[in-house]
């Protein structure tokens, strides 16, 4: 498969719809395209709401750090974990 043609596409859960919300309106002040959608089966989530975000995402930062479940990338086979919290933290 060509490397150029290859779209890397990240899906963010979360532990409530609000943080779904704001987490999306911070990725479109930074330019990020993203959109809300129900979370895919192969993933679980606290509120089942996800945002899904092409070629780039916003990573945990102190803004949104507290309402990130996971974030994991989708490969068009599977679903890779580049973070996860656990909800007994913090």
């Amino acid at each position: 498969m060509d490397a150029d043609l290859y779209q890397v596409t990240y899906i963010i859960t979360f532990f409530s719809h609000f943080g779904a919300v704001r987490y999306k309106q911070l990725c479109c002040e930074e330019g990020i395209s993203c959109r809300m959608m129900p979370v895919p089966r192969d993933l679980s989530s606290s509120c089942g709401t996800c945002v899904r975000c092409e070629d780039s995402y916003l990573p945990p930062t102190d803004a949104c750090a507290e309402e990130i479940e996971q974030i994991a990338a989708w490969d068009g086979r599977q679903y890779t974990t580049l973070y996860h919290t656990d909800e007994s933290e913090g």
